[in-house]
């Protein structure tokens, strides 16, 4: 029988990286080496996720899809498990990048990738690329990439902790220094490079660029597009903010009280990522808490979890789409 799961984070050495997982998270990062993601909930070629926790801790997400794929995802379709979930640690500016919409990767031998950022935490000058700035053309963007200021056609908005933003595949988009993410995504990893602001990687050289890639991928349309504007429901005890409700995934984030329960029913799988405050996961007689930067896994065959917040908490919410 299946119960809330949680899992051992992966983590992701990244020049734009640092240590801040270790500070915020107490997760525990290899030493001496700048750390810029911990792939959280992945199956995927270059990690898949191993269980932490009860008699099925040491197998892993592959396993689950392989063995259990209906008792862990309901009626949601596909072979394949449906999401990525991400921490981000982005201690210095990431390249300026495109997923492929689904069209064009296809064609260019990639996957489609639509993804949203949660700002965990963002220092006073963090700030988000996404997007266009209005009137900006293709030729200029390519111009630009030559002479190296595509930076003066990428829409910038400065961001604090609670923001968030939807990135269709398609929009390209740049994460500034300074910010702690929490990403949900589509489960791809196809990344192209379109300028990496003149630096060179780990190993010394210049990072590998897909400029034709990217310029096959960028919704040239793509205006200066803005941050979820939603806000949280009123209820004094349990309060809901809808982020993102597309086909690929639903996020909502929710605020809870001190020592209020609640309840989590089944029928399709839910994550939830814990971004402030403790909380307690009870079923057939199984528990587990988790704290700031952590994340459970409940399969779709539960029908009633229950969930104690032993603080007062916030957290996202996070399902596939149907």
């Amino acid at each position: 029988m299946l119960y809330p799961l949680t899992f051992h984070p992966i983590f992701k050495e990244r020049v734009w990286g640092g240590r801040n997982l270790e500070r915020l998270y107490q997760k525990p990062l290899p030493p001496k080496v700048p750390i810029g993601e911990s792939w959280e909930i992945t199956d995927r070629p270059e990690g898949v996720s191993v269980i932490a926790n009860g008699p099925l801790a040491g197998k892993d997400l592959r396993w689950l899809m392989e063995n259990h794929r209906e008792e862990l995802l309901g009626n949601v379709k596909g072979e394949r498990f449906p999401l990525l979930i991400k921490v981000l640690d982005c201690q210095e500016t990431l390249s300026v990048q495109v997923h492929p919409p689904a069209n064009v990767a296809e064609k260019l031998k990639g996957e489609p990738k639509t993804e949203m950022w949660y700002i965990a935490d963002a220092t006073p000058e963090a700030c988000l690329y996404a997007g266009l700035k209005r009137d900006a053309t293709r030729y200029d963007f390519e111009h630009r990439i030559q002479n190296g200021t595509v930076a003066d056609v990428l829409h910038r908005i400065d961001v604090k902790a609670g923001d968030a933003m939807f990135l269709p595949s398609g929009r390209v988009h740049a994460i500034g220094a300074g910010n702690v993410i929490f990403e949900i995504q589509q489960n791809s990893d196809t990344t192209y490079r379109v300028f990496d602001w003149n630096r060179v990687g780990l190993d010394g050289k210049p990072r590998e660029m897909h400029v034709r890639e990217s310029l096959e991928s960028i919704d040239f349309a793509d205006f200066e597009p803005e941050l979820i504007k939603s806000k949280y429901s009123r209820n004094p005890t349990f309060a809901v903010r809808y982020l993102v409700h597309d086909p690929l995934f639903h996020v909502d984030a929710c605020k809870v009280k001190r020592r209020e329960r609640f309840y989590l029913s089944g029928n399709t799988l839910q994550i939830i990522a814990l971004i402030k405050g403790r909380l307690r996961f009870s079923y057939a007689e199984r528990e587990i808490a988790i704290q700031p930067g952590g994340f459970v896994l409940l399969p779709a065959c539960l029908d009633r979890v229950t969930v104690h917040a032993e603080t007062q908490a916030e957290f996202l919410q996070v399902q596939p789409g149907s």
